[in-house]
């Protein structure tokens, strides 16, 4: 999975999936990290529940109405995406 430490944080792409059973971060897929997450993706309502599902430190930086995205994780590490990426 690509990610690059930067600015006190780690950017990762993601992949989103509305209108998914249960919100859930990981596992990583086709090089991005899975988010899942219960909203459609109407109105911004599937990018607010990613944002709400990665923490209020997150910061969208591309893809903003597109499934897939790059974020901005302040003050996260590579081997916490890594423990995230294989979860399930």
């Amino acid at each position: 999975m690509e990610a690059a430490e930067r600015d006190g944080g780690l950017l990762v792409d993601i992949q989103v999936v509305p209108r998914a059973s249960r919100t859930a971060v990981g596992p990583a897929v086709g090089g991005r990290l899975r988010v899942a997450v219960t909203a459609p993706p109407v109105d911004g309502a599937a990018n607010a529940a990613v944002i709400e599902a990665l923490a209020e430190a997150f910061a969208v930086l591309r893809g903003e109405r597109g499934r897939r995205k790059t974020v901005r994780i302040a003050g996260a590490t590579r081997a916490a995406l890594e423990r995230l990426s294989q979860s399930r």
